[in-house]
């Protein structure tokens, strides 16, 4: 019944398996010397040498309660090549009187890309009210995001208590209502997985965005998040690396077990059990050249550094993390 009904409303087209690894073809295993891959590089599209971009999620100095342009600016200084912000703090920099544009000349001026928002919204909710109002308050993040210059808003499935496989038809409805309101907007929804949500799985993350059969269908990733889950990370040899504008870095320890995980258990890369000497040029292979993003909620570095010092932590562990699984 699900394959006929897939077939029928023709889910699964051409723009919707963009997402798979077709990657793949024309890729070779092993990776183009540096040389080759800085020509590859134009403008500030990586940090000198590196194929991809390394930026930070203002997460990772959430506890210091800084506004927004403090963010922006220290973002900047610390060397990072592109920013995730959160609509929350832009929201409060708009309610302490500034403005759209101010902010987008304060992100241009500092050099830095505008990767992603994070914003939380009930669009993916069962009950058709909740999943209204959600997609609403979505419409006005996507704006702010396009006032902002930026094309991409974070988008975990919130709303639900339980993920039902026997609805996937209904979950890539509602994944491609959010795309549709995007392409009105100019902003892409990403699909986030969380390790502890309810959409957790690889699998269905990928279901649901290869069936919304849109072209700026895609997912958003989290070395942290995938561990979590328990997803395989073999998985990833199926994710066509070129749809992924940003994908989440982060490490996490041996202990406590990873069912027992929390988010503020997250450690600067390099620093836990991740396998990134394998992950790195996996995704590599798969096409990936976007942003590399640094999210951590660890409560331990705000209460013992100061926000540079967990900048300058964040921005070398993070290149050191790529440069020793790609150049080393």
């Amino acid at each position: 019944m699900f394959e006929h009904k897939m077939t029928r409303r023709d889910m699964l087209r051409t723009t919707g398996l963009a997402i798979l690894g077709s990657a793949f073809a024309g890729l070779s295993s092993s990776f183009v010397s540096k040389k080759d891959e800085e020509k590859m590089i134009s403008g500030r599209a990586a940090s000198p040498g590196r194929p991809f971009r390394v930026s930070l999620n203002v997460s990772t100095i959430s506890g210091y309660k800084l506004p927004v342009e403090q963010q922006i600016d220290l973002c900047a200084e610390a060397g990072f090549d592109g920013i995730e912000l959160w609509a929350q703090d832009v929201e409060a920099y708009i309610s302490r009187g500034g403005s759209y544009e101010a902010l987008r000349r304060r992100l241009e001026s500092s050099g830095l890309k505008l990767e992603n928002m994070i914003a939380f919204f009930t669009w993916f909710a069962d009950e058709p009210s909740q999943r209204k109002e959600g997609l609403r308050q979505m419409r006005h993040d996507m704006e702010m995001v396009a006032a902002l210059g930026g094309k991409y808003i974070a988008a975990p499935a919130q709303g639900v208590e339980r993920f039902d496989r026997t609805r996937m038809l209904e979950y890539i409805d509602r994944y491609r209502a959010a795309l549709d309101l995007g392409d009105e907007v100019g902003v892409s929804p990403i699909l986030e997985l969380w390790g502890a949500g309810v959409l957790n799985q690889l699998s269905d993350t990928m279901a649901i965005a290869i069936g919304a059969g849109h072209p700026r269908a895609s997912v958003l990733l989290d070395f942290y998040h995938l561990y979590r889950g328990g997803n395989d990370f073999d998985g990833l040899r199926l994710v066509n690396g070129k749809m992924l504008p940003v994908f989440h870095i982060n490490d996490y320890p041996s202990v406590p077990p990873r069912e027992k995980l929390n988010d503020s258990d997250r450690v600067f890369p390099g620093d836990g059990i991740c396998p990134f000497k394998e992950l790195l040029p996996l995704l590599y292979n798969t096409g990936f050249r976007g942003a590399f993003s640094i999210e951590l909620f660890n409560k331990k570095y705000w209460e013992t550094m100061d926000v540079k010092e967990v900048l300058r932590q964040s921005y070398n562990k993070t290149c050191q993390v790529i440069d020793d699984c790609i150049f080393g």
